[in-house]
């Protein structure tokens, strides 16, 4: 498994507290409408942190067969785009493969292992993401969250990538946490805490993926410019490999600012998204 091309103190970090075996408990967001908590980082191998359980979460119960909530086309095989013209990114690590637009649609691939991290104040890793893309890199200067590392935080309007690999808590939770903590790092974090509404986890089955999908819709606060986006949306896709680990495909878009990907254009990527095994 190779090592994320940021920096070597989140190499460091996931050596570190994968010994540890007790660390303070977080809340960061609060699901307005639902009641619940989502906790600091979802089941996140990558950034050495897991779930919380304060919600009580034991288990993990794969969703039933027989439910889902996007059949999606067919999975073409090896790493042949589904949209003809796009791109394919294939994040081997969390056993995601998935589309975006060409290149002349200003969308750009990450290489697999290179990470894309939001910190907290003491500059340690709280996300991370791998196999990731990015839609129009290098436009706005300024951030709701300077606390980025990587390939994150560079003007882009949208990011696509893989996360996870840890086995606590349910796929449920994770794809809720995944949802929620993405929205909140990457649009304001603690120190200028965006509000999240995060929907209830629903089945997803599609390209070989028998997981659950949520929704987190932010609101910014932190506009330090008109080119931070007042609003954005995040989609998570939780995913558990038979050997209990659960991983995330994430995508996080800004919304109300020019050249903003659309609903319609956010659910076709998602119509992409396969796994690696399937």
């Amino acid at each position: 498994m190779s090592q994320p091309k940021i920096l070597k103190r989140i190499a460091q970090h996931r050596q570190s507290t994968r010994v540890a075996s007790r660390r303070t408990k977080k809340t960061l967001i609060a699901a307005i409408g639902i009641g619940m908590a989502v906790a600091l980082s979802g089941c996140n191998d990558d950034t050495g942190k897991s779930t919380d359980k304060d919600t009580g979460a034991a288990g993990s119960k794969a969703p039933s067969a027989g439910s889902s909530q996007s059949s999606g086309p067919a999975s073409p095989s090896g790493d042949q785009p589904m949209v003809p013209g796009w791109q394919t990114q294939t994040a081997q690590k969390h056993h995601f493969r998935y589309d975006v637009p060409a290149k002349a649609k200003k969308w750009k691939l990450i290489d697999e292992g290179t990470a894309l991290s939001y910190t907290d104040k003491d500059g340690q890793p709280i996300v991370v993401m791998t196999g990731a893309a990015n839609y129009r890199e290098g436009g706005c200067g300024s951030s709701p969250n300077p606390k980025a590392i990587g390939e994150a935080g560079k003007g882009q309007l949208a990011t696509v990538g893989t996360t996870g690999g840890g086995k606590d808590g349910s796929l449920q939770e994770n794809a809720r946490n995944w949802a929620g903590n993405w929205g909140f790092a990457a649009y304001g974090g603690e120190d200028h805490k965006p509000k999240i509404k995060v929907s209830e986890p629903k089945p997803l089955k599609q390209g070989g993926i028998d997981g659950y999908t949520a929704t987190a819709q932010v609101t910014v606060t932190n506009r330090a410019s008109s080119c931070v986006p007042p609003k954005a949306i995040v989609h998570s896709i939780a995913q558990k490999l038979p050997d209990g680990t659960m991983h995330g495909w994430v995508i996080y878009a800004d919304q109300g600012v020019p050249n903003a990907l659309t609903a319609a254009e956010i659910k076709e990527i998602m119509g992409t998204v396969r796994s690696t095994d399937s």
